[in-house]
């Protein structure tokens, strides 16, 4: 492995509790999102919007994470305090869902979703490099838990609200999802708090900083940009994330004014998707470790391809719905492979930052997806987007044909 690793300087392998601890509110920052994706088919409707509309209110939301990334990773490598920056994630990512329930106008519908994009994103640059930092030989292992955490929140939103359709108003959901992530926020700062504390006692040789000086961070900093590695894995994974945004916010709309499904047979279909994602995360960490990341992420990818065509191809047959689940397990397959490969590739103390990078161009990619698609649906056709989606996943399994071998312990160890 290159001098570059975040696995350099790290503290012993410890207890499995951080990882779930991280993982459960991981869960819960997806919870939000999951519930509005499949409250956005009535919300259009009440408001009135079009396909276009509909893509752009997702498009508002990513733009704000792609501003809020980096910025918020290089705020985790110079201050720190982890526990305390997750906890202000959550509650972030919940509270503008409650003020949506006050909304009657579009502008104001987007400026909440740009405040969930803002939230969001201050998650991953924290608990990502933490998670890499604490089990440093286990990376595709522990961060495809903490996968499985928002593939979990991904999955079980959809039936929870979808079920809670039938007796309340949209309006009364986002008022009740506020409570959770409120709660789970305050548990955050306890449980971080007393793993601090505990590390104190224990006082261990080689426990990891929680910042660094300005002049560290800038070297750091040039660094990072100029890993081709990491860049290349960046770019793709934004691909990836188009593919993934769009999906997530057309998929409930063509199943809801295309198929004609009710709130809960929408709700059990993203669960079918998600839960797919949640087997397949640990299955792909584990074997990326073993077997190398390049070889999972390019089968995982050409398989995503292979299945939206044929998703285009079945329309609105019940095969349609069968291919739903094919879909989730290799496209969520992927999530935690990346991420442990670009740590893998990230200068020491660098790990939020990099994360922050990666998430930014997520966020790119996840804000031209829906707007696109949305277009490609008000002109040819729902069924327009899927295929539009097949090109997108092809295009991110080119930047990792082009990512270096030499360098990489994961890839040189099981070469293709």
């Amino acid at each position: 492995m290159s001098s570059a690793t975040l696995s350099t300087d790290t503290p012993p392998e410890q207890s499995f509790r951080d990882v779930w601890v991280i993982s459960i509110g991981h869960a819960l920052t997806h919870w939000y999102p999951a519930t509005f994706y499949l409250l956005l088919p009535l919300i259009g409707k009440e408001l009135g919007m079009s396909y276009s509309q509909i893509g752009l209110v997702m498009t508002c939301q990513y733009i704000a994470g792609a501003l809020s990334n980096v910025p918020g990773g290089m705020l985790v490598d110079t201050v720190g305090k982890k526990g305390l920056l997750m906890a202000l994630s959550l509650f972030w990512v919940g509270f503008p869902y409650l003020l949506m329930s006050f909304t009657h106008s579009y502008v104001m519908l987007l400026l909440c979703v740009a405040m969930v994009g803002i939230g969001n994103n201050l998650w991953h640059p924290t608990a990502i490099p933490t998670l890499a930092q604490r089990y440093p030989n286990r990376k595709g292992l522990v961060l495809s838990m903490h996968g499985m955490g928002g593939n979990a929140g991904d999955a079980l939103a959809p039936l929870a609200v979808g079920a809670l359709l039938a007796t309340f108003s949209w309006r009364e959901i986002v008022v009740m999802n506020a409570i959770p992530g409120a709660i789970m926020s305050l548990m955050i700062l306890v449980f971080m708090g007393t793993i601090q504390l505990n590390r104190k006692i224990k006082k261990p040789v080689a426990a990891a900083p929680e910042g660094q000086a300005l002049s560290e961070y800038a070297k750091g900093f040039r660094e990072l940009f100029r890993n081709k590695t990491i860049l290349l894995l960046a770019v793709s994974s934004a691909f990836r994330s188009m593919t993934q945004t769009t999906l997530l916010t057309f998929l409930p709309v063509f199943l809801a004014y295309e198929m004609g499904y009710s709130p809960v047979w929408v709700g059990g279909c993203m669960f079918l998707l998600q839960a797919a994602g949640l087997i397949a995360s640990p299955i792909a960490g584990h074997l990326s470790d073993s077997m190398g990341r390049r070889r999972i992420i390019m089968t995982s990818m050409i398989m995503t391809a292979i299945v939206l065509i044929f998703m285009a191809i079945a329309g609105r047959s019940t095969a349609f719905v069968l291919f739903i689940a094919m879909l989730g397990f290799f496209l969520y397959a992927i999530r935690p492979v990346l991420q442990a490969w670009m740590l893998e590739a990230t200068p020491k103390n660098m790990g939020g930052t990099s994360i922050g990078l990666l998430f930014g161009l997520q966020a790119v990619g996840s804000s031209i997806g829906p707007v696109v698609g949305g277009s490609l649906a008000d002109h040819f056709g729902l069924m327009s987007t899927f295929t539009f989606l097949a090109f997108t996943i092809v295009f991110a399994n080119l930047f990792i044909f082009f990512v270096p071998k030499q360098g990489m312990a994961s890839d040189a160890d099981h070469p293709l």
